[in-house]
This record gives C-alpha cells, structure tokens and sequence, in this order.
C-alpha cells in the first residue's frame, strides 16, 4: 500500500497544498517549525481518525479558517481509494470514502494502514499506562476496523457507568429502597460493562501474544545488544490474576462481572470503576527488569522502536505493507541506532520521513527529497 497523493486545505500550517507521492523512500527536510510534521500528521490522521500530537481536532485547523479538509489518494492490492475527512471543531466531521460520504468517520478505517515512529512515543515506555492502552487499542483497531465500534461501546458504557458511581457517592449512604434501587441498577451496569468490555479484554490479549515474538525480534535488532538485554511485554488485566489463561470471551465476562462485584464498595466510596479495560496495563521489561523506571534513556528508545517495527511486522503478515512514517526520529538517535533502523526499514512499500537535518538521514534510505520553509514545499531538483 502507498500514498499517490496528499491534499490539505486549511490543516495546521497550510491554506491549501497538494502533493504527489510515490513508492519508495520520500523525504521533507527542513528547519523546525516550518510545517514538516503537519504534513505527516495528516497522513496519521486519515489512518487513524487521531493526532498523534493533540487530544482534539481543534489545533488541527488553521487559525481564522473554521473547518480543514484532508484527502488521500492511495493505491494497493484492491486498488486505488480516495479518502476525504472534512474536520468541523464543534460539530460533526465528515467522511467520504471514493467521494460517497459514509454514515460514521470510523467507516474510512482500514482504507488506509500507517505506522508512525515520532519524539512522542518515548511515552509508551516512560508514560503513565494508558498511552499504552492507547497504542493497544489503535494497532487492534488497524488489524480489525471493528475494533474502533468495539472500543466505541465499551466507552460509552464506561461513562455511563462512571457517572452513576459518583451520583451515588454525592448521595452519602442510601438506605431502604433507595439503597435497593441503586443496587439494582448497578447490576444492570456491572452486566453492561462485562459485555462490552469482555470482546476489547479479548482482543488486547490476543494482540499481545501476536505482538510479543515481533518485539523480541525488533528489540534485538535495534538497540544491538547482548541476549541478555532482551524485551518483554504482558498484558495485566484488572479483572484477571492471570491474563494467560483466558482468551474466551464468555469466560472474560465472567471475570469482569466477579471483579466488579468484589469491588463496588470501593467503587461507591471513590466513585469510579476501578476493573475493567481502561484500567489494565501493557507491562514493558528490559532485561527482565520493568522498563518505566528502570531503563535507560537508550533503552527506551530502542523499546519504543522496537514497539513500532514489531506493529509493523505484524500488520504486514499475510497482507500489504502499511505507509511507515518515521516523524524527526533519526535526530534523537545514537549512529549505530540510525543504521540498524534505516537497513530495518528500507525495504517497506513506502517510507515517508521527516528530518531537520538530512544529513542525519542513512544513506540507505535514499529517495525523493522535499525541502519545506514556511509552509512551502518544493522538490530538491
């Protein structure tokens, strides 16, 4: 799979760009802040529906304009897809997939498969849990579109859920039919939240079994180390001792309903719902020891690649390869870490880069090569 074109009318930097791509390695070189990531940051988003920048849509559109376009033409096996996300802060954005408009923006997932390496994903190693919940949920809903209604459910269960829990506790202590009432409606929720919650439990679990032998191996190939300095990763669910030995989804719900049933107390007293999946953890070790915390600055980094090549690897089994898009990443990196990525990665589809300084760049990873300044972007020849 690779992009054939990128056009933006209102996003971030650009009033209005367009811009022809091809197979291969491309890269936008340039000082910072001249608009080099926006561009890939697009690209990110009509993959994902997400920024891997910003938490909303609202910086994603250009100051003084009220709504953003984005479009992307893409080629692969099935053939050529034309997306079109309009971004509306405040409203409904909108979704055309090969100009007919669909009826959620999540029905363009999978149209378009990305993996991006940025600055950002040192968080995934040294940042609180739920950026790697986050980084679960996007590669699960990239191997399966379904995923995203899947999480989608859960989610809206989970507020609900939550705001009963604390309408509760500002009641102070019910008692009578009151205290029946309540108990009777957590039930119905406790059996909500199991529901919903028990497929995406799934999932995540199965993910991370698929995911851990292409980590090991990335790992390995990146930081350059001894054996002994190998990665590990473990899926610790809030409802289960041990996560290994479940996979039925049956069987997780009624974990979750046991779990939630042990902990309402707690629940009422602090008015949040303390199992389920917003609150397991994707465990990260080096070397056998916990990697927040305990790895070093290098280690982190080889990790947090490690954890974007082993996505990589598995989203490209059995099918196309995914655009990867390494966003300023070869600046944070040693010379040994540089090379071992750029042989790593040379060969996919389509490489799309983003450099301050192009002489950071490997050689191995020659191409087309864009200058940005200013939110211009001109070909280097």
């Amino acid at each position: 799979m690779h992009l054939t074109r990128l056009a933006l009318t209102d996003f971030r930097s650009y009033p209005e760009i367009s811009l022809e791509l091809g197979p291969g390695v491309t890269t936008f070189s340039g000082p910072n802040g001249e608009g080099k990531t926006n561009l890939v940051e697009a690209i990110g988003y009509l993959s994902t529906l997400g920024s891997h920048r910003v938490a909303t849509d609202a910086p994603l559109v250009r100051r003084g304009a009220d709504r953003a376009v984005l479009r992307a033409a893409v080629t692969g096996t099935q053939g050529s897809t034309l997306i079109e996300i309009e971004l509306n802060p405040g409203r409904a954005n909108r979704v055309r997939l090969n100009r007919a408009p669909m009826p959620r923006p999540r029905d363009v997932l999978g149209a378009l498969s990305t993996v991006l390496f940025a600055p950002e994903d040192l968080a995934l190693v040294k940042g609180d849990p739920g950026e790697r919940r986050r980084f679960l949920d996007e590669l699960l809903t990239a191997t399966a579109p379904r995923y995203a209604g899947v999480r989608a459910d859960y989610e809206r269960v989970l507020k609900q859920r939550t705001a009963l829990l604390k309408s509760a506790g500002s009641k102070g202590n019910l008692r009578g039919a009151a205290r029946e009432a309540m108990t009777s409606t957590l039930d119905a929720w406790d059996a909500q939240l199991a529901r919903a919650g028990a497929p995406l439990l799934a999932g995540r679990m199965r993910l991370v079994a698929a995911l851990r032998p292409h980590l090991t191996a990335a790992y390995e190939a990146v930081s350059g180390g001894p054996a002994g300095e190998a990665s590990g990763m473990n899926y610790r669910s809030s409802a289960l001792e041990n996560s290994d030995e479940f996979d039925e989804i049956g069987a997780l719900e009624t974990a979750l309903l046991k779990a939630l049933s042990g902990v309402r107390a707690s629940e009422l007293d602090r008015g949040v719902c303390l199992v389920g999946p917003h609150r397991d953890e994707l465990e990260l070790a080096v070397g056998g020891l916990p990697a927040r915390g305990y790895a070093s600055h290098g280690e982190s980094w080889s990790l947090a690649l490690a954890l974007r090549l082993a996505s990589f690897a598995l989203l490209r089994e059995g099918r196309e390869d995914p655009v990867l898009i390494l966003d300023d990443v070869f600046a944070e990196l040693d010379t040994g870490r540089r090379d071992r990525l750029a042989g790593l990665v040379a060969g996919a589809e389509q490489v799309l880069i983003t450099a301050a300084v192009p002489a950071d760049i490997p050689a191995v990873l020659a191409g087309a090569r864009y200058t940005v300044r200013a939110g211009v972007v001109a070909g280097d020849g």
